[in-house]
């Protein structure tokens, strides 16, 4: 038997990739996504092939994971709960896509991941795979194996050899890639617990941050991010620059409680310092360019959109469906922002657009040839009509 694990290189993985050896009988093959992570990739093959692995597969996914998941979710106005901006969610299906490659090129009989069965990796990973191979074989170890926690894990790996790391655990978990870094489980499963001091990877503490804001401004195109201050850049040059700029700055951090699809709340802490300035761009140019009703029906449909993407349906056919109307929507949407950062805060000080539907000689308050104020009576009146009768009642 052949399988694919998705490999960090971490405790959990190599010992998963040693586990599924013995249990299966097995030829294991590392395959070992970059979303933008950082170091842990540059050391995943080494580890891999040293704890057993017939090979490693490191694979750069960087561009992907930009253009296919972050900037069609930031099209869609993608927010799960009102603040998340789902970075991981939308992460696992495109490592997902590659992992599902790599055993069709491979020739590999499943695939394998480490998520618990409490989160909601294990759904995205295994529906996104379903969509994608849906004759593969999924193994999830930690629904299978009687190994309870990480001494458990730790003892394991003594047991046989695998190398453990002796640096402190830190006291919660971490996920990062290029959009996000999220912290959870450990001492912030209290919710009324604050973070750790220095936990945060990506953005300076706001109290700290400087005491002069920063004026940026971030240009569009259908609703693609393509410039900073008038510099044109590529999707990751352009995430990466963001995270930089507004991570000085301290923007992008949230702490919430969030609805798991499994069932659970989780207290989930997470910094998206360029994402939080694309989306607040993104929406000072749609307040120019987006009729009304539209916007308002894409509000609607954001909110499910997100829903989809958080609980794993990526590659369903209703996201597919919604993300074709989202992008229709986003063809008007090219343009300018203007923004200033400034201690954990965006602000928005301009916008303009060559699609703009702002007509300055309408909303001005002064007089004007095409608005006929006393008109507004009769509309006024017609709209009471119902509010009248529901008093009588």
């Amino acid at each position: 038997m052949r399988i694919v694990l998705a490999y960090s290189g971490g405790l959990d993985t190599s010992v998963i990739l040693a586990w599924l050896k013995e249990e299966y009988q097995a030829e294991v093959i590392a395959y070992t996504a970059d979303v933008g992570q950082g170091d842990e990739v540059a050391e995943a093959e080494e580890k891999a092939l040293a704890t057993g692995a017939v090979a490693g597969v490191v694979d750069d996914l960087r561009e992907a994971f930009v253009t296919e998941a972050v900037f069609p979710a930031i099209r869609a106005a993608a927010v799960y709960e009102t603040e998340y901006l789902l970075g991981t969610s939308l992460a696992r299906p495109i490592i997902t896509q590659g992992m599902v490659a790599t055993a069709l090129e491979h020739g590999a009989d499943a695939v394998a991941h480490g998520a618990t069965g409490k989160g909601n990796d294990q759904v995205r990973f295994e529906l996104s795979t379903a969509a994608l191979a849906p004759d593969l074989k999924t193994i999830a170890p930690w629904r299978e194996w009687d190994l309870g926690g990480r001494s458990d894990l730790i003892e394991y790996a003594k047991a046989r050899g695998i190398p453990v790391p002796v640096t402190k655990k830190a006291p919660y978990s971490m996920d990062a890639n290029l959009f996000h870094i999220s912290y959870e489980g450990g001492v912030l499963e209290d919710p009324w617990t604050a973070p750790p001091e220095g936990m945060f990877r990506m953005t300076i503490d706001p109290e700290k941050a400087p005491d002069e804001p920063q004026e940026i401004v971030v240009g569009f195109e259908a609703g693609n991010p393509v410039s900073v201050d008038g510099e044109e850049m590529g999707p990751v040059a352009l995430l990466s620059h963001l995270n930089d700029t507004a991570g000085r700055h301290g923007v992008g951090r949230i702490d919430i409680v969030e609805n798991r699809f499994v069932g659970i709340k989780s207290r989930g802490v997470y910094e998206t310092p360029g994402g939080t300035v694309l989306h607040a761009a993104r929406r000072a140019i749609e307040t120019l360019t987006l009729d009304r009703e539209v916007l308002h029906l894409r509000n609607d449909l954001a909110t499910r959109y997100a829903r989809i993407a958080y609980n794993g349906f990526w590659f369903s056919p209703e996201r597919e469906t919604l993300q074709e109307t989202m992008d229709s929507i986003q063809s008007s949407v090219t343009g300018e922002a203007r923004m200033i950062l400034y201690k954990g805060s965006v602000r928005v000080v301009g916008r303009r657009s060559p699609n703009t539907l702002y007509d300055e000689d309408i909303a001005t308050f002064e007089a004007d040839k095409v608005y006929k104020q006393a008109d507004a009576e009769g509309f006024i009146n017609l709209n009471a009509l119902r509010i009248r009768g529901h008093g009588k009642g």
